[in-house]
């Protein structure tokens, strides 16, 4: 029995194959011999986006591009994968669960990188009964902050800081591999991807591509400024599939200059 095959939902579509979740789930596979071999998980990226890139409108309001086929087919990929990680921008915008609520199968755990500790305490991240968001911020951020969100059933991780004294994902990673994570699925915001594929810290992309134009913000990579543009990957080992009204883009991240 294939992932996708052992993975039903509740929303009429039982019965549904994915080639994307299953080419994934070969390569998933083998997510602890290279958590071994590199100290660090292996790393998806997923996002939507609309024909003409756009990821969000233009005034940062929650917008859902994706059908409800390649909708549940995230929520699959999610289930698939040890953690899954946003950045604070898409706590703020999108007040994500990042649970698995369209198909039968494990929620995994929520990871947020906040360097300043703004996670509001409203957040649904810490409304999941069972589920203790692992936040992960730097050294400068406040205790206080950091207790008042513990009491509210966070877990704040602290790592040292990087650019712009943001949180240094080279050092999140390794602290995730240690905890026993052998597999992340990034899925937004745009910033945070951006400097994920821009350090090289990605394996494999997944973008599901929705057929319309927004004329919103525009997609993950057009936020790479000058140089740091030049580091962005190209993909390899190209798939394709049509998953209800959407195209889903599956690809292994690749550099010309490794």
């Amino acid at each position: 029995m294939t992932k996708t095959e052992a993975l039903t939902t509740e929303h009429g579509i039982e019965g549904t194959r994915w080639a994307v979740l299953d080419k994934t789930c070969e390569r998933l596979a083998r997510a602890r011999q290279y958590r071994e071999a590199t100290g660090r998980p292996f790393v998806t990226v997923s996002y939507a986006q609309s024909l003409d890139g756009s990821v969000a409108t233009s005034r940062r309001r929650p917008l859902i591009l994706s059908s409800a086929e390649s909708l549940a087919l995230t929520h699959a990929l999610r289930a698939s994968h040890k953690a899954i990680l946003v950045g604070i921008g898409c706590v703020l915008a999108d007040n994500p669960r990042l649970t698995v609520r369209l198909i039968s199968g494990s929620n995994p755990q929520p990871v947020v990188v906040d360097s300043d500790l703004r996670c509001p305490l409203t957040a649904n991240l810490l409304k999941n009964d069972g589920i203790c968001p692992w936040i992960v911020t730097t050294d400068k951020a406040g205790m206080e902050r950091q207790k008042t969100l513990e009491q509210a059933g966070a877990r704040v991780i602290r790592v040292k800081a990087g650019r712009r004294g943001w949180v240094h994902l080279g050092s999140l990673l390794k602290v995730l591999a240690d905890a026993g994570i052998e597999s992340l699925m990034v899925e937004g915001g745009s910033k945070i991807i951006t400097s994920f594929l821009v350090d090289r810290l990605v394996n494999q992309v997944v973008v599901t591509v929705a057929p319309l134009f927004v004329g919103g913000l525009r997609a993950p990579g057009s936020a790479a400024e000058g140089r740091r543009s030049a580091f962005l990957p190209r993909l390899a080992n190209i798939f394709y599939e049509k998953v209800g009204d959407d195209v889903v883009v599956l690809g292994d991240a690749s550099w010309d200059n490794p």
